[in-house]
């Protein structure tokens, strides 16, 4: 277990925040430097499993790891993540062809996993219910940093140096979180003989791989109404059913039982999902949408994306506040009425749209995001003791990152559907593949009226996409609003005997 007293936290907190950079400037440095990775390893019809297989692996071992650290402590899980992590990027440097490079991703994603499951249960382990709101902003900035920083060095390493470097940058960056952890992270971990349910993490992890390949995969490698895709679902939902009921009898479960039968646990846990589909409207394709409809450049384009950043711990650090005096679900529930605003208010901007009014969305919907998610992890933390402290927050972190997944097929599905909905009704001369549709629209020789006729189906994609939003922001709003209401400093507890 670990104590607050004798431990320089200001340290440890640089070394969590070190540790979460890791993962959180990952995929935006490597979507820079994609072009030319896949021209100097050939493979373009593989890019998506670059970062589908990091994606996959990150999401379906936060929950053993979440189990792990309740059983052997917060540091030595969190320090062997971190080694894989720093492996899987040193390989990922020397791949030789787009094969090695996916299984190496593969590989970076098994340390993910470790960090983002165990950083967030440390700061609640060592900071109080008070402090942890402006904690979590501090984590929480580290996105914001990594989404502005990760282009641009991204882009500077490719451009003075080689791509092998965005993937070596990593390996300094984490030895120093070792060291600081090695050196200020004080834990004290009472052995226990429990035996590891490993029936249970190889069932779990065999469930949500083929579910999460059969929403990665559905609509781009092959149809949603497909054999292929009846199959993967098919053997998803059996492997779930098998998989629910040996952890229902496991002694040690990686998901215990007790989670889902908390309904402020269940309900939170469903409304973070439903938070992940949310973000990935924006997230997906807010940048295609400035770069083809407005005439942004990339770098621009990531910088509004970006904006979302500065209301997300700016929110997050003032949630304390906020969930002191009004409680945890309300605290949310008023982040979840921002992000239901933000989406309307896209809806509401004038055509063609401001720039400043999209950025201003942005931070709105990033304070909500703010308000939203550090209470509800802060709530289900403070509601058990130490051992069950990373399974809750492993289960949280991995609603999130499943909703993701989820919001990434979704929103992708009602865009691309959108868009060939217009294409069908598209003027003479329009092309006839969608593949170079931004090339199209910047390209001065392209017709006028066909650059017109592209730019308003790409923006009537993105109002599409943002209705879907819409949807999910009531539901976000109703799952909170199903939520118990509970002071922050109330005695309600949860786990086996709850």
């Amino acid at each position: 277990m670990a104590g607050r007293e004798g431990m320089k936290r200001g340290w440890v907190l640089a070394a969590l925040m070190l540790t979460m950079m890791l993962a959180a400037m990952d995929i935006a440095i490597v979507a820079t430097a994609l072009p030319q990775i896949v021209s100097d390893l050939g493979g373009f019809n593989k890019i998506s499993w670059v970062f589908s297989i990091y994606l996959l692996a990150q999401t379906v071992t936060i929950p053993l790891y979440g189990k792990l650290a309740d059983l052997f402590g917060r540091k030595r899980v969190l320090l062997v993540g971190v080694v894989v992590f720093l492996i899987g990027s040193a390989a990922c440097a020397v791949a030789w062809n787009i094969w090695a490079l996916i299984a190496f991703r593969g590989l970076q994603g098994l340390g993910a996993g470790s960090i983002m499951a165990t950083v967030n249960t440390i700061a609640g382990d060592i900071y109080t219910v008070e402090e942890r709101a402006a904690v979590q902003g501090w984590l929480s900035s580290v996105w914001g940093i990594s989404a502005v920083v990760g282009p641009a060095l991204g882009g500077a390493l490719v451009e003075y140096f080689n791509w092998r470097w965005i993937f070596l940058i990593n390996v300094p960056i984490g030895l120093l979180a070792i060291f600081l952890l090695l050196r200020f992270f004080k834990e004290h971990v009472v052995p226990a003989r429990v035996a590891v349910d490993y029936k249970g993490a190889v069932l779990i992890t065999a469930t949500l791989s083929l579910f999460f390949v059969f929403l990665l995969e559905g609509g781009q490698s092959w149809p949603w109404a497909s054999a292929q895709s009846a199959v993967l679902l098919a053997a998803a939902v059996l492997l779930a059913a098998w998989t629910v009921r040996v952890e229902r009898r496991a002694p040690s479960a990686i998901m215990p039982a007790w989670i889902w039968r908390n309904r402020t646990m269940v309900f939170t846990n469903l409304a973070v999902a439903a938070m992940g589909v949310v973000m990935m409207g924006p997230d997906t394709y807010l940048p295609t949408f400035t770069q083809a409809s407005l005439g942004l450049g990339v770098i621009a384009s990531g910088f509004v994306l970006a904006s979302m950043s500065i209301g997300w711990p700016t929110a997050s650090a003032l949630s304390g506040r906020l969930y002191l005096r009004i409680g945890f679900r309300n605290t949310a529930l008023i982040g979840s009425v921002l992000v239901l605003a933000a989406s309307i208010a896209f809806l509401c901007i004038p055509r063609p749209q401001p720039i400043y009014l999209i950025v201003l969305d942005q931070v709105l919907i990033g304070a909500g995001f703010g308000l939203l998610f550090t209470p509800s992890l802060v709530g289900l933390q403070s509601m058990v003791a130490w051992e069950h402290r990373g399974v809750v927050t492993g289960a949280n972190i991995f609603c999130r990152n499943l909703g993701q997944s989820l919001g990434a097929a979704v929103m992708g599905a009602i865009f691309n559907n959108v868009f060939l909905f217009r294409m069908d009704r598209a003027p003479a001369g329009a092309p006839s593949s969608t593949t170079d549709v931004i090339r199209l629209v910047q390209d001065p020789a392209t017709a006028a009226p066909v650059r017109a006729f592209l730019k308003e189906a790409i923006d009537a994609s993105m109002q599409g996409a943002y209705w879907g939003m819409v949807a999910f922001a009531v539901l976000l709003f109703l799952l909170l609003f199903a939520v118990p209401d509970r002071s922050p400093n109330g005695e309600t507890q949860a786990g086996p005997g709850a």
